[in-house]
């Protein structure tokens, strides 16, 4: 497909933005944490009626899906994510999230779209309205996906699960994109491996508490857990080889509520980014070798308990399918503007409905950042301090021409697939 053969649909496009970014706007101030978007899904599912889709909503706690059947070809699905994150807010936007929510724990904490989902919904409603007000140029069905719960690593499966395809159709191809601190404008793609795979853990380190007076009565969680965070910093450095690829963080550690207490038990939770599955295996294990080895040279009363929170898988792209939306976004927006992405350690379970559907999937990268100062900060090896990354309090992308772009591809996708039929997508 050309892109003279995208300019239908996207004709209506500078008509739809004002209004878009009046949505984006709203969905900013209002953010959700994972599973409790009911407002955000409220308010997608009621424009996707309005757009003239058959909607399903609760799929899976908080997930929406419309359906537009617009006669025989492949089902293509377009998901968007809606969750945001535990965050306090420090962009100074006059539009800056102010909402406080029970978090995980049942704690209020502040709630922000640090991660760009309200973008990543904004263009997935822009890019219904307009495959819905130009179907006479496509024929198939078109499925949109508002995704709940995916910080959490939960929100593909739990709508997998809750019956997705049953209501909406097993998919051809599935299609997502996420924005990232790279210029405006510019949409990154990569063949096979995209994002890193994710393991969250949640360590319990077992002690003899007592007072701080006399520390040799007690076996101390609080000096276990920080031999425990320094030997884990070895795994990378000295268990992964240099060709090889591994993050290892503690995020978290609670231990103790007073300065002459020494407490009974320290928790700590750490993250695990890997792209290989030999390497992620090796890792895991290191971790609970240390984890296990400290634990008896401190003397620890009993072993520690290891439990995962969350994981993720890779993400993979279709190679055909890949190469197929790569050369469509190339031919619509130009070699300067489509760039091969880098690959990602950040992680993201969209790549779940594809495997459930036993569909190609492509996930793929928007810029959503001033130009000017990415590029500049890129050129003087400032990006890491000047430029703030997704989770970042101070993390805001552009409303222009990000709001543009990230609806452009989306449809260029859709029309592609929807286009060409499943026998090109390497199914």
């Amino acid at each position: 497909m050309t892109t003279a053969d995208h300019a239908g649909p996207l004709a209506g496009l500078d008509e739809l933005l004002p209004g878009l970014e009046e949505l984006y706007v709203d969905l900013h101030r209002h953010p959700e944490l994972s599973f409790a978007e009911h407002r955000t899904a409220g308010k997608l599912a009621a424009r996707l009626r309005d757009a003239g889709y058959e909607v399903h909503t609760g799929i899976g706690a908080t997930g929406v899906a419309g359906v537009l059947r617009n006669g025989d070809g492949p089902v293509v699905m377009l998901r968007a994510d809606i969750d945001a994150l535990p965050v306090a807010e420090k962009t100074g936007l006059p539009y800056a999230s102010e909402v406080r929510a029970p978090g995980p724990g049942g704690d209020e904490v502040p709630v922000m779209h640090a991660c760009g989902h309200d973008m990543h919904a904004t263009w997935l409603d822009g890019a219904a309205r307009l495959l819905a007000a130009g179907r006479d140029g496509w024929r198939g069905t078109l499925v949109v996906v508002y995704q709940p719960g995916e910080e959490a690593g939960e929100g593909a499966a739990a709508m997998v699960r809750d019956g997705l395809f049953d209501r909406a159709g097993t998919p051809a191809v599935v299609l997502g994109q996420h924005v990232v601190p790279g210029p405006a404008g510019w949409v990154l793609t990569r063949p096979g491996v995209l994002m890193a795979a994710t393991d969250s853990l949640r360590i319990v380190l077992h002690g003899r508490g007592g007072h701080g007076s006399r520390p040799e009565t007690t076996v101390d969680p609080a000096v276990l857990a920080a031999s425990v965070v320094m030997r884990l910093q070895t795994v990378v450095s000295r268990e992964v080889a240099a060709t090889e690829q591994a993050v290892v963080t503690v995020g978290s550690i609670r231990v103790g509520s007073a300065p002459n207490i020494i407490a009974d038990e320290a928790v700590l939770e750490v993250n695990i980014r890997t792209f290989d599955g030999q390497v992620r295996s090796r890792v895991l294990a290191a971790v609970e070798r240390i984890v296990q080895g400290e634990a008896a040279a401190a003397g620890a009363p009993r072993p520690p308990e290891i439990t995962p929170i969350a994981t993720f898988p890779v993400t993979t792209n279709d190679e055909v399918a890949n190469r197929t939306l790569t050369e469509a976004f190339t031919g619509h927006f130009g070699a300067d503007r489509t760039i091969e992405a880098p690959l990602v350690t950040g992680s993201e379970d969209f790549g779940e409905f594809g495997r459930a559907a036993g569909a190609p999937s492509v996930f793929w990268l928007v810029g959503g950042l001033d130009a000017d100062l990415v590029l500049t900060a890129m050129g003087e090896g400032r990006f890491e301090q000047d430029v703030p990354s997704n989770h970042s309090p101070r993390f805001a992308p552009v409303l222009h021409p990000t709001l543009r772009t990230g609806v452009e591809t989306l449809v260029v996708a859709a029309l592609t697939f929807l286009s060409v039929g499943a026998g090109r997508l390497g199914a």
